[in-house]
């Protein structure tokens, strides 16, 4: 084969192909090979590179120019100029939201100067499907150094534990604690069990998904290294059914494992036998919480168990069972190939590492973003993620989804790790980072997120399955204009009682958005109480449209499009909104070309 002197990588995570982006590896193998160049540059689908807002991201190595919104139609040009005549194509790359000076290297940009990346260090690197690419990054040396040495159990296990890794999946506790626990724990035959959290299912997250499609092998070795440190064989990957691609290299992944010895019986000559297998889940939120995700791989209807006996003890088929999520997973090789010391290092006092987030909402540069621990928001919302667009005002950012709390503008300084989110009265969660402007309802997003856990709950337990619904009665009371001060004491107490009586934590998290939306934005629901009046302009029943007469033409327009008939008047003379017929639709708004219609 002749010596490869360029590499294009083409995005393949889920938010690139829904934009195509499989059809320009196609393009890009078809005009290689009419210039003949087909041997010398080879295109690679990878993983998410991160900035999804601007996808299809396609990078072009050595040069590292990162090209982005490619078509196929670019592709021509890219082979032509880049490929063939050694000139970068400036039209295509990046550029910031404030400048018009494209970046040529996706590190060179505002969204990467402040990121770490150490769970998605592989992603946009390598092909996912491909285990010598994974190898050929040190991929396996871990295991590999383990089996071979024979290091002993305990020694990985306080490795882990001096780390100061956390789960990244939820409450945060100590991964090496964890280990611990199972490693120590005891069964009647010796059975124990590995499972990985891969049902991602909090609105807008999408961090373990983007690293299953990226790098699916850091977490396949790190569940082999844990089935080896605390005595099991045998490990289950439960992912959700609706992520196609991150099911599919996962299969992909696990074959060429066991192809190459790296899974099954006697992995690389050791004595140690490991194997995995993958559970599907059918998209049920309360699965993401450990007791209702292994009810669920053990074929039952997904719902929680009561806890102790704690699945460290009694989990999965009621033996011993480690539980972390994807990315948890995908520190372990980093630690144990880096040290601890360097993991440790990174963060803060008591959390360490970074953490990786889907950043979302009204936001400039939505993506995939990894920073150390001790971040502070402000870094995140407007250095990574270029601030809200069309220059509206930051208002709020809900981490942790529904089962997180929403932080105002007031405390964006706040740094953003495990303590610090729960002083406020929000929490990390796995991850989700939904930004908020000045044209949200802070009542109306609480009453979205109460909305979720509603629909989600597996209806066990009559705190959640009773308190949430009552809850949402109350907002949507509140949001149809219809709500008194004394719902509002309600809406707290109510709260209280959840968070202390329901079984899992589906219920117990559930009013952290209402309860910090009370807290940082009483003054909206006063508005929407006392004044029947939503600030934001939202919340429909309480919108009121109005005809300005010194700026309306009698054009008409508004009136012939009114679906209900609830405007009046008659040609270049001012119209009339007939309030109680009008429907709030806003359609009178959208069509009127002089800025006369207001809503407030």
């Amino acid at each position: 084969m002749s010596h490869i002197r360029s590499h294009i990588m083409v995005c393949t995570g889920t938010g690139c192909t829904s934009s195509e982006s499989p059809k320009l590896i196609t393009a890009f193998e078809e005009e290689l090979k009419a210039a003949g160049m087909d041997q010398e540059v080879r295109v690679v689908k990878t993983g998410c590179f991160g900035l999804c807002a601007m996808g299809p991201i396609v990078m072009v190595f050595p040069e590292g120019a990162c090209y982005t919104r490619v078509t196929q139609e670019d592709v021509p040009e890219i082979v032509s100029e880049h490929i063939v005549k050694g000139r970068i194509v400036t039209r295509l790359l990046h550029k910031e939201a404030d400048e018009t000076e494209a970046v040529t290297s996706l590190s060179d940009t505002n969204f990467y100067k402040h990121q770490m990346r150490i769970a998605l260090r592989h992603c946009g690197v390598i092909n996912p499907e491909s285990i010598d690419e994974y190898i050929g990054v040190d991929g396996y040396t871990a295991l590999e150094r383990i089996l071979t040495e024979q290091t002993p159990p305990q020694e990985i296990i306080d490795c882990v534990k001096k780390s100061g890794l956390r789960g990244r999946g939820g409450a945060g506790f100590s991964t090496g604690q964890k280990w611990q626990f199972t490693y120590n724990a005891t069964s009647d035959d010796g059975v124990k069990y590995v499972a990985c959290n891969a049902d991602e299912g909090d609105p807008g997250a999408f961090m373990d998904r983007s690293v299953l499609e990226g790098d699916p092998f850091s977490v396949i070795e790190a569940m082999t290294i844990a089935g080896y440190a605390i005595g099991a064989h045998q490990g289950y990957i439960y992912i959700r059914a609706e992520y196609p691609i991150a099911v599919h290299r996962l299969e992909v992944a696990i074959g060429q494992a066991r192809e190459y010895g790296l899974l099954g019986k006697d992995i690389l000559g050791s004595g140690f036998d490991f194997d995995l297998e993958l559970r599907l889940g059918a998209g049920a939120f309360v699965c993401g919480e450990e007791t209702a995700l292994m009810t669920s791989i053990e074929g039952h209807r997904g719902e929680p168990r009561p806890r102790p006996p704690f699945p460290a003890n009694k989990g999965l088929f009621a033996k011993p069972t480690l539980l972390n999520n994807v990315e948890t997973y995908a520190n372990i090789t980093w630690i144990l190939n880096e040290g601890w010391e360097k993991f440790a290092a990174i963060g803060t006092e008591k959390s360490k590492g970074t953490k990786v987030f889907a950043l979302g909402g009204k936001i400039t540069n939505t993506g995939l973003v990894e920073v150390p621990m001790g971040t502070t928001l402000r870094t995140i919302v407007y250095d990574i993620g270029g601030g809200c667009p069309n220059g509206k005002k930051f208002k709020a950012a809900q981490t942790g989804g529904p089962s997180g709390g929403c932080i105002p503008a007031s405390l964006i300084d706040t740094p953003i790790d495990y303590d610090s989110l729960t002083a406020i009265g929000s929490m990390m969660g796995s991850g989700g980072l939904i930004v908020m402007d000045e044209d949200n309802c802070m009542v109306d997003i609480a009453k979205f997120f109460l909305e979720f856990c509603v629909d989600e709950s597996c209806g066990k337990c009559t705190p959640c399955r009773v308190g949430t619904k009552r809850l949402l009665d109350l907002l949507t009371k509140i949001t149809d204009g219809n709500g008194t001060l004394e719902d509002l004491d309600t809406i707290e107490e109510l709260c209280y009682h959840l968070k202390d009586s329901s079984l899992c934590a589906l219920g117990q998290s559930a009013p952290n958005p209402v309860l910090s939306t009370l807290k940082y934005f009483k003054d909206e629901y006063i508005a929407h109480v006392v004044e029947k009046r939503c600030p934001a302009g939202v919340c429909r029943n309480l919108l009121k449209y109005e005809i300005i007469p010194e700026k309306c033409k009698g054009c008409t327009l508004c009136a012939r499009n009114c679906p209900v008939g609830a405007i009046s008047g008659t040609v270049k003379n001012p119209h009339v909104i007939d309030t109680n017929k009008c429907i709030k639709c806003g359609v009178c708004q959208s069509n009127c070309r002089f800025g006369a219609i207001v809503r407030h």
